[in-house]
């Protein structure tokens, strides 16, 4: 086999198995080539991901040792994006009776969904996460999509129980939305064991859900090491959940006006104000 095919061949097979420790043996034993060429090829690899910011390969030392690739975005492509989601959101024709914003044709949007996916990742790979829990509404698709660049599984909260779950734990809570009370469950053999989870979600107003899904996982004992969403409210200020990352913030909806969107949250705005007046946090 020739280098250049070696080369496109580990490359494929790093970014096939992101946040995953893939070891020289194994990479040596699909190339037929010796572990110090495959040495030669990693380091070859893990250069020119860097320089087009596109992820790092980290050596792992030691008997169980090997590489892992974690992925990046681009500034650039990043911004493109950020720019594309502000330019679609912004139609004051998107606001629907009673406050909301319409997004599922966004949410449902491959790309969209797989870039959203590798943002987020990109921010908790460096997490010792190791599940993926969200609740089974439109926010299921990136999570998925973030569970993939992180390489672990996806837990989906029930709104109501299914016989087929098996045995199930479950909360009751009051809906910020709509102020009734709802319940989630999640079944017992879906949770793994020693669960260091991150939260994702597509929407988040007040955090009510979030914070559910929080007493929830701690029913399990499990820690939960961050929440990420694609979208959180700038009102209220104050939300049941202060530890979240969001990818866009939205200020507040009026019909017959344009939908104020701004990259990450009120603490990512940059230029000390909230745009709605006050301060950033």
């Amino acid at each position: 086999m020739r280098r250049s095919e070696r080369l496109i061949r580990i490359t494929k097979y790093l970014l096939d198995r992101p946040n995953s420790t893939v070891s020289l043996a194994e990479l040596a034993d699909g190339t037929g080539a010796a572990k110090s060429s495959v040495s030669e090829d990693v380091a070859m690899i893990r250069d020119v991901l860097a320089q087009e910011e596109l992820g790092r390969v980290h050596t792992i030392a030691g008997a169980g040792g090997g590489v892992r690739f974690q992925v990046r975005v681009p500034t650039s492509l990043r911004e493109r994006f950020e720019q594309r989601i502000i330019d679609q959101l912004a139609d004051p024709a998107r606001i629907l009776p009673g406050g909301f914003l319409y997004m599922s044709d966004v949410l449902g949007d491959p790309d969209v969904l797989d870039f959203a996916g590798r943002l987020l990742a990109e921010r908790f790979s460096d997490s010792p996460v190791n599940v993926v829990v969200t609740v089974e509404t439109k926010g299921i698709p990136i999570a998925v999509a973030t569970a993939h660049y992180l390489h672990v599984p996806v837990v989906v909260v029930r709104r109501e129980h299914r016989v087929t779950d098996g045995a199930a734990v479950s909360v009751h809570y009051v809906s910020g939305s709509t102020r009734r009370i709802q319940t989630m469950s999640v079944s017992r053999r879906a949770m793994p064991t020693a669960a260091r989870a991150l939260i994702v979600d597509d929407f988040m107003r007040a955090g009510a859900t979030v914070q559910t899904v929080k007493r929830l996982l701690a029913e399990f004992d499990a820690e939960v090491l961050g929440t990420a969403v694609f979208m959180a409210t700038l009102e209220p200020e104050t939300k049941l959940v202060d530890d979240y990352h969001a990818l866009f913030s939205v200020g507040p909806l009026e019909e017959g006006r344009d939908v104020l969107i701004v990259p990450g949250g009120r603490q990512h705005l940059g230029d000390g104000t909230n745009r709605q007046g006050g301060e950033a946090e």
